[in-house]
Formats: structure tokens, sequence, C-alpha cells
């Protein structure tokens, strides 16, 4: 993967950044989504973020090599820290961290959103937490995707801030358009995650003095709900 060429996953992210956005890559790594964004001429600016030394200056190698240093800002910064109000941010995305730090960077970084920007999150694990977090700031999901890549499952979600918004437990944990979708992808990831929890479930019955009697509950609740997803 370079400027050029994207992974399968960066390019299902790029393609929900809207055409002519300004946009906050936040763990920018080496920002090979934002240069290939304007490789592309599909996007007018961006801030490439970073708070770890090494990626940020990975991040400005790239931008410098591109010729992109006028449309891209490479900060480094704690998260939404990187952006300022003069950069008129419309989309911002996260990508290839847990969903829980995600939801962290968002929770402590709100006051540098405007609230008409588009979030593109790309979470590894963590997405129920991630949607708890969009459900309880008014931010309502407008897409999501599952692809499958290099033996792991990633899933993409979109949102946008709308007002109140109300998902159940269940669609918390699935996603909400994904539940309606149940596309092969998706029911792919929950047979094996179904054998992965039962396999889970049999050694902490094995080991119950030692759990939470609440962890056994969550993991058979969890298996409940896929059992009757895959019918």
């Amino acid at each position: 993967m370079n400027e050029h060429t994207l992974s399968r996953r960066l390019e299902r992210v790029a393609a929900q950044v809207p055409v002519r956005a300004r946009l906050a890559d936040i763990g920018s790594d080496h920002a090979y989504l934002p240069v290939a964004l304007l490789r592309r001429g599909l996007i007018e600016a961006a801030v490439a973020g970073e708070i770890a030394l090494t990626p940020f200056a990975a991040a400005g190698r790239t931008v410098r090599e591109s010729g992109f240093e006028q449309q891209i800002a490479v900060r480094l910064a704690d998260g939404l820290g990187a952006i300022d109000a003069s950069d008129e941010i419309s989309a911002v995305s996260l990508c290839g961290m847990g969903g829980e730090t995600i939801r962290d960077i968002l929770d402590s970084g709100l006051s540098r959103l405007s609230g008409r920007e588009r979030l593109i999150l790309q979470p590894n694990g963590g997405e129920p937490e991630l949607r708890q977090w969009l459900m309880e700031n008014g931010f309502r999901i407008l897409h999501e995707e599952l692809l499958r890549e290099n033996r792991f499952d990633y899933e993409i979600i979109v949102a946008e801030r709308s007002g109140p918004v109300a998902y159940s437990p269940e669609e918390l944990y699935f996603g909400p358009l994904q539940l309606q979708a149940r596309s092969p992808a998706f029911i792919d990831k929950w047979q094996r995650g179904l054998a992965r929890k039962r396999r889970t479930l049999e050694g902490l019955a094995r080991a119950r003095g030692a759990v939470p009697e609440q962890t056994i509950s969550d993991l058979s609740l969890q298996i409940r709900w896929i059992t009757e997803l895959l019918g």
C-alpha cells in the first residue's frame, strides 16, 4: 500500500469521503489516504494528524514527496487537537484503531467539531461501544459495511450529527444497517464469531468461580443474539 494504491479497506473508507470535502485524517500514519484523495482530485484540502513522532515524520515525508504541502497540513497533535476552526473541516476519518480509542478521541475532542462534519470510522473491534457513543451524542449512522482482508473482518461506520437517535441493544451490537442488510460478509463474520464465543463460554464455565457472573451473562446473551440472527 502507498499513496497511489490504497488497501481495499482504505479504498472503502475513501469512497465515503464526500467529493470536495476538507478532510481531517486523524491517526493518518503515512498520510496515504489524504494524498490519494488529492491525487484523484476528490478533496480540496486535508489535515493529517498524528500523535506519535515516527508516523508524523512518515506523513510529512509522503506529503512533501507528493508535492501537496500547500493542500495538506501535517500536524503533531493528540486526536482532534489537530483541527483548527480555520481548517473548515467537513469530514473526519479515524481508521485502524480500536473502537473505544476512536470513541475516546471523539469524546475528548468534541468541542473541536462544528457538528456538520461527516465521520468516517473504521474501528478494529469495539464497534458496539463506538455506536453507543454516536447514539448518545446525536450522530445517526448513515452507512455501514463489512469487509474481510488478510483474515480480519473490518467494519466501516459513517455517521453525521442529526439530533436524538435511538438504537436497540442488538442494533448497537451488530450495527443497525448491517442488521438490515445481512450481507454474505456479515453472515460469515457472525458464523465464525458464534463458534468462537461458544468456545470462550465453555472455557469460562470451567473457571466459573474466577469469572464474574456478569461476564458469563453478557457472553450468553451475545450467543443468543447471534444464534437468532443466523436462524
